[in-house]
């Protein structure tokens, strides 16, 4: 089944809206980026000297809205929907169609969001659409190997362990190996029809 995803695409959760960033959320955004850079810069690759302009921004939301037109990436910001606040971004990159109907999955979240269930929740909604409304079968993700809460999230969110990627990304300047991980949509690992 092979299902295209709409335009507007808004997901809600029980205390969560996932959507495509628009231009007036560049002051939340660049806040949040700014006051969580310490937090962030270890998990993440280096950051442009732009990279918390408005123009880096508006190239942001020009870059999602044609990534979501085009079928390729579906970006969205996290956002608390009892104060609106924007706690964070996840997105399904890299997506394949064809034989391979997968993606790959990339989230941040602000240091002051951390341990609250909220990337929880969104990972799961993300995943829900990915399969269900997406028609993919496989979502990959891949992190540090010590980024022991990244890991938990990902194991607690379905994705199973799969091996490591040598020199994957760049991470704060440095290309590191990554361990990688994935969900399926119809998962038999581990299991066997032997009665």
């Amino acid at each position: 089944m092979m299902l295209a995803f709409r335009r507007k695409v808004r997901l809600e959760t029980e205390r969560l809206t996932l959507r495509p960033p628009i231009h007036s959320d560049y002051t939340p955004w660049s806040l949040l980026r700014r006051e969580s850079q310490e937090f962030l810069t270890p998990w993440e690759p280096s950051w442009a000297p732009d990279h918390l302009t408005r123009k880096a921004f508006t190239n942001r939301v020009y870059w999602a809205s044609r990534s979501i037109g085009s079928g390729t990436a579906l970006p969205m910001f996290v956002i608390r929907r009892d104060d609106q606040a924007l706690m964070g971004a996840i997105t399904l990159d890299n997506i394949r169609r064809g034989p391979a109907q997968a993606g790959t999955l990339g989230y941040w979240v602000g240091e002051r969001y951390t341990r609250q269930g909220y990337m929880s929740e969104t990972i799961a909604a993300m995943v829900h659409y990915a399969f269900e409304h997406m028609g993919l079968s496989r979502l990959e993700a891949a992190c540090l190997p010590e980024n022991v809460a990244s890991r938990g999230l990902l194991e607690q969110s379905g994705f199973k362990y799969e091996g490591v990627a040598q020199s994957y990304l760049q991470i704060n300047g440095r290309w590191r190996t990554h361990v990688l991980y994935a969900a399926l949509r119809i998962d038999r690992r581990g299991r066997t029809d032997i009665g």
